[in-house]
């Protein structure tokens, strides 16, 4: 059996149950998603009608974050359970940035189904001597860094922009996140860049729309990632005191807008807070 029936193979065994990231891909617009997943999802749309909208905002603070991350000479980066690949990859978004095309991309994920996905999706959109996907557990950062250092897609002793993009909201306390972040911040080499978003709680206008977030966890334990959602300063701590780059942590909506940004004039209502720090030269 070939690793694209391998795939195929997981794939079809995760459909007992939806999965956050298939759930992810349909509210933003993907087509990586089967009926467990839709069923879910318009669950959640019913009891939070703008999820699919906080979903969107994620995925588009990715691309603009990658963007900036370019300009900045950025030339690889490593995006930490990375999910499905779908609408604005990391590569295709450094590819669009760069016309060189030299800018390198590493993918980790440790979901058996999210990898499936990546092997077969990949094979059509990306180049294989600077893009992979690899299979690793971010929440065992020395067993997933050994596999960055032994790919030969990633240059540790360069700058690297390490994404943990909406997923922080998937990894409770109690399974140290801070330690976790911690030892990814002291890998990379001065110059490197962290880009971490996830959903917030924090400010909801009201209170029929604090239950309804609180309701969006209780939702999330019945799928293959319960959550948890975090405030802002709750959420700040995992920069490690690294300067941030403007204009700071806050709302995604408000790092550097542009025409086609959901939220864009009202980004507190997103529930989605992120931001970009730089490692100290």
């Amino acid at each position: 059996m070939n690793s694209r029936d391998d795939a195929l193979q997981a794939i079809e065994a995760s459909l007992d149950r939806p999965s956050a990231a298939r759930v992810y891909d349909y509210f933003i617009g993907g087509n990586t998603h089967y009926a467990v997943d839709r069923e879910f999802a318009e669950k959640v749309r019913n009891r939070l009608p703008l999820i699919g909208d906080y979903c969107r905002t994620s995925r588009q603070f990715l691309g603009r974050a990658v963007r900036r991350c370019v300009r900045e000479g950025i030339r690889q980066f490593v995006d930490l359970g990375s999910g499905l690949p779908t609408t604005g990859n990391v590569h295709e978004v450094a590819d669009d940035e760069r016309p060189d095309h030299d800018v390198r991309v590493l993918y980790l994920d440790n979901e058996a189904v999210a990898l499936a996905h990546s092997e077969i999706l990949l094979a059509d959109t990306a180049d294989p001597d600077r893009h992979q996907a690899l299979a690793a557990d971010l929440l065992r950062p020395g067993d997933l860094w050994e596999r960055v250092l032994d790919s030969d897609v990633i240059d540790a002793g360069q700058p690297i922009a390490l994404i943990v993009n909406a997923v922080l909201h998937f990894i409770q306390d109690d399974q140290d996140p801070d330690g976790m972040l911690a030892t990814y911040r002291e890998q990379l080499a001065p110059g490197s860049l962290l880009v971490l978003s996830q959903m917030t709680n924090e400010n909801p206008v009201d209170d029929e729309e604090r239950q309804a977030l609180a309701d969006l966890v209780e939702y999330y334990k019945s799928t293959t990632n319960p959550a948890v959602l975090r405030t802002v300063t709750e959420f700040e701590r995992f920069f490690g005191g690294w300067p941030m780059l403007e204009p700071g942590l806050g709302y995604a909506p408000a790092f550097h807008p542009d025409a086609a940004t959901v939220f864009a004039d009202s980004p507190s209502e997103s529930r989605v807070i992120g931001g970009i720090a730089r490692k100290p030269r």
